[in-house]
């Protein structure tokens, strides 16, 4: 991206842009002038003030001058010839045909020379260094020509000549004062050329600059269009929709409610916390929206900054990781002996020869649940110590009909309370199983825990499906509880953060950050008709066609 302007190219454009202004307005003089005789030597028959010499040859050239003027007007459109051609085809023309009017009319006694000043006025202002003087000297040529073919008539006298003398010298006086004149109006308009070059190459520059900002911004009028949005933002809020002139709504409409909510609460003051946070087009990533008014017209339009809250989310969070690995790690120890103690005895109590099938299957739930248990130690290890996960290629439906089976038997949970619908039977995901099993289970088991409304029992519903508009693979855990409070919504991923008596404040904390560091987001919004959805939505689901079963629910 050039952002100099080349002064020569400057200065040439500059010229060929009053060139041309200048030629069409002498064609617009031509036809004029031509119209003008022929209608006073047409209202002046039988005795024509113009043209009484020669009357057929003053109309014939008449005719031949305006198909020529008009000829040189079609060749204007085109911007054709180059200028060094075009001054001088125009004089040449002007010149003969000015003069042969000049002598059908009785030599320069009819006047018609004054029509000389204004083309060779226009040309000399068009004209490069000593070009004027040429101009000026083919259009005095011709009025001494013309003299000459008339004195040889019999039209006009030898006292002619003078005059015809003063009517080249006014023509050279007129392409004279033209010279300076073209001048500064070549540099007038190259500054200006200039000028609207560096702002056309500022303006590119701001655009080019707002368009690479690794912040997220766009601009919204008071209709709630979008006026102005750069690369960043529109990927977030959806390439294909986030356009200018798109209606904010149509794009992201938990947007245009922070909107519309900042707009109504006149207290707020740009750069006050968020009002609340949204996910992005594809699901993948949690946003918070900052707004701006710019100008002092009432309403403004609204500048906003998209704030991604991962890496900011990852640093405030990371204290509260290493704080919670520390304790984790002083403690795992005396959780895994007397856990490894309890799977033993059941392991034993197992092997004895009276119990029956009742009692093993108590057992059975004894060593499962020990096992789970050691399993969320080691989970919470390696998430305070930034572990990578080990991910593995799991097909979704049969692994979550095991979840189903499991977590039924393991908590007691009546089947029929437990539903799970599948989209697609081949929906596949890459995620840490025992990870996966862990979030699923946090989620579940709150769902089972918090679920109930009224005297109904709790019952948990798990889709499994795709993000309809962006085909990424997702889980929702859905309940008809009481849900959560709004002034909680943004604390319940929170470490220890918990309104239940019995909780421990750790479940959705460890569920989101399993599923961040498994490129995974874990998003909670309240459900029609009462109650919570926790939707589990992978990464990379690109990679996987978008196979929806007819009648399968769409997310």
């Amino acid at each position: 991206m050039s952002l100099q302007p080349d002064p020569a190219a400057s200065g040439e454009s500059a010229q060929t842009d009053l060139a041309w202004r200048i030629v069409g307005l002498t064609n617009l003089y031509r036809l004029l002038a031509v119209l003008v005789m022929l209608s006073v030597h047409l209202l002046t028959l039988p005795a024509p003030a113009f043209g009484s010499v020669a009357p057929r040859l003053f109309r014939l050239i008449l005719f031949v001058y305006f198909t020529l003027a008009v000829l040189l007007a079609l060749a204007g459109r085109r911007h054709w010839p180059g200028r060094r051609t075009l001054v001088l085809t125009h004089a040449l023309i002007d010149a003969g045909a000015i003069a042969l009017l000049m002598y059908a009319s009785g030599g320069v006694n009819s006047n018609l020379g004054i029509l000389m000043v204004i083309p060779v006025g226009s040309m000399a202002l068009l004209a490069v260094g000593r070009e004027a003087l040429i101009i000026a000297a083919i259009a005095a040529l011709a009025i001494l020509v013309q003299q000459a073919a008339s004195q040889l008539q019999g039209d006009s006298g030898a006292g002619d000549y003078l005059l015809a003398g003063v009517m080249g010298a006014i023509v050279f006086l007129v392409a004279a004062s033209a010279w300076p004149v073209a001048n500064r109006l070549r540099e007038s308009e190259a500054q200006v050329r200039r000028q609207e070059i560096d702002l056309a190459n500022m303006a590119q520059l701001s655009q080019y600059i707002v368009q690479r900002l690794r912040e997220s911004i766009l601009v919204v009028d008071p209709s709630d269009r979008i006026r102005l949005i750069n690369e960043s933002a529109a990927e977030m809020l959806g390439d294909a929709t986030a356009v200018p002139g798109a209606l904010l709504g149509e794009v992201s409409p938990r947007l245009l409610y922070l909107l519309t909510t900042w707009r109504s609460e006149a207290e707020l003051q740009p750069g006050e916390a968020p009002l609340g946070t949204f996910a992005t087009a594809d699901g993948a990533r949690i946003v918070e929206a900052h707004f701006a008014p710019l100008g002092a017209a009432e309403p403004a339009p609204v500048l906003i900054f998209l704030e991604d809250t991962s890496a900011l989310a990852a640093r405030v969070q990371q204290s509260k990781l290493a704080a919670l690995g520390r304790l984790t790690a002083s403690i795992a120890h005396e959780i895994r002996n007397p856990v490894g103690a309890m799977s033993h005895a059941a392991q034993l109590l197992g092997e004895s020869s009276g119990l029956g099938p009742a009692e093993l299957r108590l057992t059975e739930i004894m060593r499962n649940n020990a096992q789970r248990v050691s399993a969320i130690i080691d989970n919470v290890l390696r998430l305070s110590r930034r572990e990578a996960p080990r991910p593995e290629r799991l097909a979704l439906a049969e692994w979550c009909a095991r979840f189903r089976t499991e977590f039924c038997a393991t908590t007691q949970c009546d089947p029929a309370q437990f539903q799970l619908q599948v989209a697609a039977p081949d929906l596949e995901a890459t995620i840490d199983p025992s990870q996966l099993h862990q979030i699923l289970w946090n989620l579940c088991e709150n769902a089972y825990r918090h679920g109930g409304s009224g005297g109904d029992k709790a019952g948990v519903e798990v889709y499994l499906a795709r993000v309809a508009r962006y085909g990424r693979v997702c889980i929702e855990v859905a309940d008809r509880g009481a849900g959560v409070a709004t002034a909680d919504l943004e604390r319940i991923f929170e470490p220890f953060f918990t309104r239940g008596a019995q909780g421990t404040g750790l479940g959705l904390f460890l569920a989101r950050e399993l599923a961040e560091i498994n490129g995974a987001t874990l998003l909670y919004e309240p459900r029609r008709g009462g109650g919570s959805v926790f939707r589990l939505v992978f990464a990379d689901s690109s990679r996987w066609a978008s196979v929806m079963l007819p009648g399968a629910p769409v997310l």
